[in-house]
């Protein structure tokens, strides 16, 4: 090999490394449960120490069966890592840059092959551990090898090639290799480029099966529901046809519903997108290890995505995000199902707004997949004791969703939560059976469906307020279009002599851009059975005058969230701005802050415009001509494209 192909193969190898140390989602040092070590380790940890240096420079050739003697030098293997709760159990990963040097046929060259090296450090440690060993090879995400295997501690070169089977081709975590030896649930931070590219696979997939758009998503749920069956969990890799793991598969999700108790209407809605592969002789018709197969999808959502939803910070709608990415790829009429998955910072900033806490119960009328459920919940949970986060749980949180897909898979959100008697129901929100839920919560939450024939966004608004106990408070989000303008006259004359706006706030122009959706939004947060006039029965000028309006509302120009767009991604929080532009709008609001360009406080009427941009006050010596020119461009631009103008 000349020294540009060393070279070469010397950077391409520190991708491979970078490309490992990115799909652990770990950092080199403390990392939750485990620490993490490249090339070396510390002196303190003397016994590993002692192994690398016996194990020395690994040899060219060598046989599995004979590791007698060390080459010389001190062993560097790739990754290190040591347990805080396993001090018996190592973890060691050793790289490749190529797909073509992951394993040798006889596993005889530990110098020039990732699995080979991995075993050859692996005999030496297991003297004094157990040893988790990783092989990694290639330096592209979708284009890399991976084998894990186990080495029992005193076992004299003994290793478990099956233990870690299902994860092959697919890196974990090194804390998540051990919970995957031991059987505990895997934990994974959200990542929506793994999200985005798994759920463009399984889009992929299965089409290729031809399984309907609408039951896509649902079918999905249902493997991840049997993934929560512990039993079917532990034993579905075994299954060696497609028969009996499909047999299995229904039973575990039969077993999970039950123990949910859940109605048979619910039961059924998933049975029904389970059922209809049944007898799909092409997902019969592939070998259970090969790609798009059910054991392959199994494999994938168990070790990829059920972590991300099991993160015990995590306040995301994994199912609702997978559901997104399915419509997305699809290429359906996603704006026609009313499918538009609010974005998870947004839903985290009006439960913040909306003050949600442990002793809140909260209500969302168009419910989806759960989003502002899950995200309420997580965050009621944290402030909570055990007893307390069960009460939450079975007591505190509500929902209702018409579309029967949605509603399945809200319900198969909560399941997942640990939450089998949650209270979501299927149906309209209008219908009055739903008068029931009348003051039972002080807390509503809502992203209404946008352009309906026969409901208009604030009718939406209105009904959650009059659902909502006495001075509870409704965080909306709603096109700029119910704010402004003669279109919604008499909703907003209803709203504000039942109801009070307490604020309004100017959200980024392009907050949707990652669901395809433009339409520009605000928030409005309302209390609820308390009229924003005084007299309801005043005349016209008595109405609007300053004395017959209740409160004050606050007015923020909302627009910088941090977010910027990222190709395949969306609107991403690339530089971790938003935490601390949160706090700022949160504490803005909670102050009453008055900031030139931010915010004002107001006393308005129904027929005012409800935007800070109508009231704010702006340092126009900065203002220039095309600045205005495009100001006035993208106004009218905002009246054409809501109907407030003809074109």
């Amino acid at each position: 090999m000349s020294v540009k192909e060393i070279t070469m193969a010397s950077t391409n190898e520190r991708n491979t490394e970078n490309l490992v140390l990115k799909l652990f989602g770990a950092e080199l040092g403390e990392n939750e449960g485990f620490k993490l070590f490249a090339q070396s380790i510390d002196d303190n940890f003397t016994q590993i120490n002692l192994c690398l240096k016996e194990a020395g420079g690994k040899p060219q050739n060598c046989s599995i069966d004979d590791f007698s003697k060390g080459g010389s030098g001190i062993a560097k293997p790739e990754f290190i890592a040591i347990f805080d709760n396993d001090k018996d159990t190592i973890f060691v990963c050793e790289c490749k840059s190529s797909v073509k040097y992951h394993c040798s046929d006889l596993m005889d060259k530990p110098k020039s092959y990732a699995l080979d090296g991995v075993i050859y450090y692996a005999k030496f440690l297991q003297k004094y551990f157990n040893v988790i060993a990783l092989a990694v090879s290639g330096t592209k995400k979708d284009n890399f090898k991976s084998t894990a295997l186990y080495f029992a501690k005193g076992q004299n070169g003994i290793f478990d090639k099956g233990i870690f089977s299902r994860a092959n081709d697919i890196v974990l975590s090194p804390i998540n290799y051990l919970k995957l030896f031991r059987g505990d649930k895997l934990s994974k931070e959200f990542s929506l480029s793994d999200v985005s590219l798994l759920a463009l696979e399984f889009h992929e997939t299965l089409r290729e099966i031809k399984v309907s758009e609408r039951h896509k998503p649902i079918f999905i749920a249902g493997l991840l529901l049997a993934l929560e069956n512990r039993d079917f969990e532990r034993d579905y890799y075994g299954f060696n046809s497609f028969k009996i793991l499909y047999n299995n598969l229904k039973l575990a999700i039969n077993e999970v519903l039950s123990n949910a108790n859940l109605t048979n209407t619910k039961i059924k809605n998933i049975e029904n997108a389970i059922n209809e592969v049944e007898n799909n002789t092409k997902l019969q018709g592939k070998h259970l290890s090969e790609k798009g197969s059910i054991l392959w999808y199994l494999k994938e959502l168990e070790l990829k995505i059920k972590p991300m939803v099991n993160h015990a910070n995590s306040n995301l709608d994994a199912l609702g995000i997978f559901y997104h990415e399915f419509i997305k790829y699809t290429g359906g009429d996603g704006k026609g199902l009313g499918i538009v998955l609010t974005p998870a910072h947004l839903t985290e900033f009006m439960c913040e707004i909306a003050g949600v806490n442990k002793s809140s119960k909260v209500l969302d009328i168009c419910c989806g997949s759960a989003s502002f459920l899950v995200t309420a919940m997580v965050k009621m949970i944290k402030q909570a004791n055990e007893l307390e986060a069960t009460k939450i749980k079975k007591e505190q949180i509500y929902g209702i969703e018409l579309d029967t897909d949605l509603y399945t898979l809200a319900n198969t959100n909560m399941i997942m939560r640990r939450d089998g008697k949650s209270n979501i129901y299927q149906g309209d929100c209008f219908d009055k059976k739903f008068d029931e839920l009348k003051n039972i919560c002080n807390v509503g939450l809502l992203n209404p469906p946008y352009s309906q024939k026969d409901k208009t966004e604030l009718e939406f608004v209105e009904r959650l307020c009059d659902l909502i106990s006495v001075g509870g408070l409704v965080c909306v989000v709603v096109p700029l279009s119910c704010a402004i303008g003669n279109k919604f006259k008499e909703e907003r004359e209803r709203l504000f002599k039942k109801h009070s706006l307490l604020a309004v706030f100017s959200m980024p122009d392009d907050i949707f851009y990652s669901n395809n959706a433009s339409t520009n939004t605000c928030v409005m947060l309302w209390q609820s059975h308390t009229p924003h006039y005084v007299n309801n029965y005043a005349n016209k000028n008595e109405l609007f005058d300053e004395k017959n309006i209740r409160n004050f509302t606050y007015f923020g120009f909302y627009k910088e969230d941090g977010f910027v767009k990222e190709k395949k991604q969306g609107r991403i929080d690339k530089f971790n701005k938003w935490e601390s532009i949160k706090n700022k709008w949160v504490e803005y609001y909670q102050c009453k802050k008055e900031i030139d360009g931010v915010s004002i406080v107001k006393k308005i009427s129904h027929e005012d415009e409800w935007l800070a941009e109508a009231y704010i006050k702006t340092d126009y010596s900065k203002v220039t001509k095309d600045d205005f020119e495009e100001t006035i461009r993208n106004y009218l631009g905002f009246l054409v494209k809501n109907g407030l103008v003809r074109q």
